[in-house]
């Protein structure tokens, strides 16, 4: 038999610049999706950033500044293929936040784009050194069912977003539950022109959707409510539309570093970096292919880094991952980052001279075709299936999707992350752990659970506990090996334990084993081990505790451990015990 090949590493450049690759195998047919998503996500993307900029307390064209080199940056350096990395809601607010206490330090408002710029190179900045260190192991915490349940918390939050956009309701709150109260108390102001615009490009999505998959649909329902608009001058009725949107370039310039101590600035740069960052990862990972597009931790803090530091250089303000952008982004059939590359340059065209093309574009619309693509986020087969599997999975989804939307991005992710934590806590402090015998025609030793039909072998117990031994479940150890000596229907002459799961143990562990010796020990119970590997053999030797069990009763596999007993056991009763087969005792492979 041929050995398995070994898939070569890729070159440095190529996963530094993942962007680069992407493009060498670029496909004809992906150009469509991406130039359609590109569009799309521009007419969202346009008037939402220039809010952005707005709450910052910065001009509204800064917000279309802040799309330009983070996405070039991204295009090159980013591993996802559909993100759409920019301005945010969540990494925008803690940006207000910062900079309102920042500014009077630096001297007052008029500081604020300086201090801002600031602030984007800081969060750069902390992004590079937890590149630098490989901090990217973290983002290992976040489980499929944390995936799931941010996917679904995003969604929740995206409707929620676009109610008063699609009613003209006021609203108001800082959490997502408030606004959606405050939007039933007022829901009696609800303007009827624009409800109905809002449904009717609701309901063309779906129509398209259902009678053409494959046309872009997003894109034509958008361009025939502005052409309604435009022909039938809906605007008299109250409809809102995008509106002037301002023109020019940014230059670059470094910022002065004067304005304001940088070590003040660093709590809220830390902040921004971690909540940016998870952001990130969740909706990269979310919107992979498995297959061909291998999301990279480390990689993305370098290009959130490198993005942020160039908004720095553009009089710009922090960014990180847009959720729903990404969304967008996806539904209209985006395949690589190319679609970033067209919304650069819709966004350069309209800074430059084409605003008017998208001024008519009905704010209604825009909002009704983001409510839309939330709907395409929640997986209903997906949750089922996480269901099915553990319930413990589908409470750690359930409550990731309920703590977003309650109390948004910052404290949903801390949340997940915590629960994860705990639920692998209660699994390695509580793992599975069974009683191995042998079942008639099945070769090798199982869990007596397992098989009905199997049966211990006379006198032994031979104990697997599916998890490495440690301070946390020491004590849950020696109780369940105890608990498997008492359950046993004969009387136990040998405990042999199945080390093949116990990968590590520390020492508060090598003192739980070796009171469970000397208690088996001290009722005529001999202690053995089988299946030792060689790294944990060599972590026990210096405690002395291979000594105490002693080197002749520690064995390599099962089967010679269970004949080292047959053969005790034979010179003590002048026989063999029940329960082993043939072959074991006859050291020959089992008959097929």
């Amino acid at each position: 038999m041929a050995p398995p090949k070994i898939r070569p590493s890729r070159p440095l450049w190529q996963r530094l610049v993942p962007g680069v690759q992407v493009m060498r195998n670029y496909q004809r047919g992906w150009i469509k999706g991406d130039v359609i998503a590109g569009i799309t996500v521009a007419a969202y993307l346009i008037p939402q950033v220039m809010a952005f900029a707005s709450i910052v307390g910065l001009p509204a064209v800064v917000g279309l500044w802040a799309v330009l080199g983070p996405m070039a940056i991204y295009f090159v350096l980013g591993t996802s293929r559909k993100m759409s990395i920019g301005p945010e809601s969540t990494t925008v607010l803690m940006t207000a936040a910062g900079i309102s206490a920042l500014v009077g330090a630096a001297g007052g408002p008029e500081h604020m784009a300086e201090v801002a710029a600031l602030l984007a190179i800081a969060v750069g900045a902390v992004c590079l050194i937890g590149y630098v260190g490989r901090l990217g192991f973290l983002t290992r915490l976040l489980s499929r069912p944390v995936l799931v349940g941010y996917l679904l918390g995003i969604a929740l939050l995206m409707f929620i977003s676009q109610l008063s956009e699609v009613t003209k309701v006021e609203t108001s709150g800082e959490q997502s539950w408030q606004e959606v109260a405050s939007f039933f108390q007022n829901i009696q102001d609800a303007h009827i022109p624009t409800v109905l615009m809002a449904l009717a490009v609701f309901v063309l999505l779906y129509v398209g959707k259902w009678l053409v998959p494959k046309f872009p649909a997003p894109l034509l329902v958008l361009l025939l409510a502005a052409g309604a608009v435009a022909v039938f001058g809906l605007d008299r009725y109250g409809l809102e539309v995008i509106g002037e949107i301002p023109r020019g370039l940014p230059e670059p310039r470094l910022p002065d570093f004067s304005t304001v101590d940088v070590w003040a600035l660093l709590p809220y740069a830390v902040g921004i970096a971690i909540v940016g960052f998870s952001d990130n990862i969740l909706t990269a990972r979310a919107f992979a292919s498995e297959k061909d597009e291998p999301i990279d931790a480390n990689q993305e803090l370098l290009a959130l880094g490198a993005a942020n530091i160039a908004n720095g250089l553009f009089q710009c303000f922090p960014v990180s991952t847009s959720g729903s952008r990404t969304v967008l982004a996806n539904t209209a059939g985006a395949k690589t980052q190319v679609h970033s590359l067209v919304v650069i340059a819709i966004v350069v065209m309209v800074l430059l001279f084409a605003g008017p093309v998208l001024e008519l574009f009905p704010e209604a619309a825009l909002g009704a075709l983001v409510m839309y693509a939330a709907v395409q986020l929640i997986d209903i087969e997906e949750l089922r299936r996480i269901a099915r599997f553990r319930k413990s999975e589908l409470i750690i989804t359930a409550a990731t999707a309920l703590a977003l939307t309650l109390f948004g991005v910052l404290v949903g992710i801390g949340f997940a992350i915590a629960l994860s934590i705990l639920d692998l806590i209660r699994r390695i402090t509580s793992p599975y752990a069974d009683v191995l015998g042998y079942a008639p025609g099945v070769a090798g030793m199982h869990s007596l659970d397992d098989y009905p039909d199997s049966q211990p072998v006379e006198g032994l117990v031979v104990f697997r506990y599916d998890s490495p031994i440690f301070f946390a479940n020491a004590d849950d150890f020696s109780a369940r090996a105890k608990q498997a000596i008492d359950r046993s229907p004969h009387p136990i002459r040998w405990f042999l334990l199945n080390a093949e799961a116990n990968t590590e143990m520390d020492l508060t562990a090598v003192d739980a084993l070796e009171k469970l010796r000397v208690d088996l020990e001290s009722q005529g119970i001999r202690f053995a081990m089988a299946r030792v590997k060689q790294n944990l053999s060599r972590s026990l030797a210096p405690t002395g505790f291979i000594k105490s069990v002693g080197k002749q009763y520690v064995f390599t596999t099962l089967p010679t451990a269970v004949r080292a007993y047959a053969a005790e056991f034979d010179e003590r009763y002048s026989r063999y015990p029940e329960g082993i087969p043939d072959y074991i005792l006859n050291n020959e492979k089992p008959s097929s």
